[in-house]
């Protein structure tokens, strides 16, 4: 028998003080009430007979005080907590990783609210069939993993730490939950790692490779029941380049369930509804929606679903999505020109441009050089000799000025080769663009050639001390360019990558993974603002904040006198699909059932000590009112 309290020492001395203590009351003088009698002298008599007892007589109750120095050990050994020396050496080490992913807030576990409910229900009764020596630490698992507390035995403390378990809106991250459970147990007795989940946890493999279990222990308990989910797994907005008043909508839903369900989407813009439609999916079908040519709406979008008639709809994590329209920001453009009608007319179709032209003689000698006012500068045919302090776009470059090298002259060059993902030309049809001359283009190393010809590039993107620049290599007045769609839509979208609206394009980012919000204005800190009123400070670096986002909805960050809105969604067709396993397998071991999981029963003596106590005060009431230890 060990005590896995305090040590015997310290009980000795405790015992010892406690016995000093109860033996005294027993030895010391009762001090009786003084009561007036009609005859002193025969109770003067009485009084001298007790007075004459000897010490030994005082103890005639030795029986009371014995009973009561057993009560003193009882108890003291209580606060000892004498565990079998045999469990002590054997007893297990177990990491319980439990699900808190976005699937675990599905509503199909009764007579449970939702999956996570019921995990805890698992969880608890697992706590409840702790050995004696056994060991349990508790971390949730979804983008991170978060231990709930450190190991311990105690039974109490391991299911209070469940009420800190909620659910998120985010895709589990199984195999670093896995090795953090495994760097846990590394070099424990008996180590056992166990899975609480759905089972929709995808492989345990990572950039580092598969996860090895070794002699490490794994078991798996399933929750979750039912598959039947209609959710949205995609959801975007834009605003019309050349109308930044109307936008398009694009978004899309899936059926993960094995059955037919008919649904009402409604479309929300700024709070007020722009479109409802009623629909029916079969199992398995993606349907996309688009909604072209929209209006009204100057901020907030926002997609809902819900079920109708007999449908069901059990997870209802994914059937909101939320979007912001990019802001429309006027943007401060001067253009170097000696004249160009095609640019100029391109120019006044988006009345967001605040243009301002000036000739290349005047500018060279006027305050224009100080370029840092303008959000964009256009040099037309004409390159300056001092590098500008923002953002540019290169028409013909020509001389040292130029931030591309301008080889010799080409004739006929075409664009046959474009990286269209590149924000410039993106959605342009420029394969068939007739140029009469124009020059090659020599990028430097991290520049990216977004347009080239088998003579060379001919349209190149990248950045000077910060800022960014697009050079074309040759003279729109000499090619069908500009009689052409994507004339005004190349610049218009050179000017949106050049102020990063285009970026915002995405509309939202996706929960589980870390943000890097963009700020307004270099700060340290910066105050988020996430759904539902919790407020985070975060550090801010580079001119941008990071933070790893679990739920879905819309954020407000203050950084200084500037305030941001974005928006975040789930969108993920994994976390949609409800459909749970029924094993769960890693390393190429299949992890065990419930039932193979079998926890010794925990042999608590001090809880059988403290009812001893109980007992033997009951006993010691008894003879003392029976005069039996009187």
């Amino acid at each position: 028998m060990n005590f896995a309290g305090l040590p015997f020492a310290q009980l000795a001395g405790i015992f010892a003080a406690a016995a000093v203590v109860a033996t005294a009351l027993y030895i010391l003088k009762l001090r009786r009430r003084a009561v007036a009698v009609p005859f002193s002298p025969l109770w003067q008599r009485i009084l001298q007979d007790k007075e004459a007892t000897s010490l030994f007589s005082r103890l005639k109750r030795l029986l009371s005080l014995l009973l009561q120095l057993l009560l003193v050990a009882l108890l003291v050994l209580a606060l000892g907590d004498p565990r079998a020396a045999v469990g002590l050496v054997k007893g297990r080490t177990l990491v319980v990783l439990v699900d808190t992913s976005a699937s675990m807030q599905a509503t199909d576990a009764p007579p449970f609210v939702t999956r996570l409910d019921k995990a805890k229900a698992e969880i608890k009764g697992l706590v409840t069939g702790l050995g004696g020596a056994d060991r349990m630490l508790i971390a949730e698992m979804s983008a991170t993993t978060t231990p709930l507390g450190p190991f311990s035995g105690d039974t109490g403390e391991l299911e209070r730490s469940l009420d800190g378990l909620a659910p998120t809106e985010a895709r589990a991250d199984f195999p670093r939950a896995l090795r953090f459970a495994l760097d846990a147990v590394r070099g424990a007795e008996n180590p056992e790692v166990v899975i609480v989940s759905d089972g929709a946890l995808g492989e345990a493999k990572d950039a580092f490779g598969d996860v090895r279990l070794g002699e490490t222990k794994l078991s798996f308990v399933k929750v979750g029941t039912e598959a039947r989910n209609v959710g949205v797994t995609e959801f975007s907005v834009r605003r019309y380049p050349l109308d930044k008043n109307r936008y398009e909508v694009m978004l899309e839903l899936e059926n993960t369930g094995p059955e037919t369900e008919d649904v009402e989407l409604s479309l929300f813009g700024d709070d007020t509804l722009v479109d409802v439609t009623k629909l029916r999916l079969k199992a398995g079908e993606k349907l996309p929606r688009f909604y072209p040519n929209l209006s009204g709406a100057s901020r907030t979008l926002e997609a809902k679903l819900r079920p109708l008639g007999t449908s069901k709809d059990f997870l209802p994590a994914d059937d909101h999505a939320y979007a912001l329209l990019p802001e429309r920001r006027r943007a401060k453009v001067l253009v170097v020109t000696s004249g160009n009608t095609y640019l100029e007319a391109a120019l006044l179709l988006d009345e967001y441009l605040d243009v301002e032209q000036i000739a290349p003689a005047a500018y060279a000698t006027s305050k224009a050089t100080q370029t840092a006012k303008y959000d964009v500068v256009i040099f037309d045919g004409v390159t300056p000799l001092v590098p500008v302090e923002t953002n540019a776009l290169y028409l013909d470059p020509s001389g040292d000025g130029s931030p591309v090298k301008v080889g010799e002259e080409i004739k006929f060059p075409g664009f046959d080769k474009i990286d269209r993902k590149h924000p410039t030309v993106r959605f342009l049809a420029l394969d068939d663009v007739n140029i009469a001359s124009g020059h090659a283009l020599t990028p430097q190393k991290d520049d990216k050639v977004v347009g080239a010809s088998d003579q060379g590039a001919i349209l190149v993107a990248g950045q000077r001390s910060g800022k960014k620049f697009v050079a074309l290599g040759f003279d729109v007045r000499g090619s069908d360019l500009p009689l052409r769609m994507a004339w005004p839509l190349f610049l218009l979208d050179s000017i949106n990558w050049f102020t990063d609206e285009d970026a915002q394009y995405l509309s939202s980012f996706r929960t589980g993974e870390v943000w890097r919000i963009p700020l307004a204005e270099p700060v340290p800190t910066v105050t988020l603002h996430a759904p539902g009123g919790a407020a985070v400070v975060l550090p801010a670096k580079d001119g941008r904040a990071s933070y790893l986002g679990e739920r879905a909805g819309f954020y407000d960050m203050t950084a200084g006198a500037s305030s941001t809105r974005f928006a975040a969604n789930l969108l993920d067709r994994e976390e949609s699909a409800l459909s749970s396993r029924d094993t769960l397998t890693v390393d190429g071991k299949e992890a065990g059932r419930v039932a193979a999981f079998s926890i010794s029963p925990r042999r608590d003596f001090w809880v059988y000590l403290l009812l001893a106590a109980v007992v033997l005060t009951a006993v010691e009431w008894a003879t003392y009112h029976r005069r039996v230890t009187v």
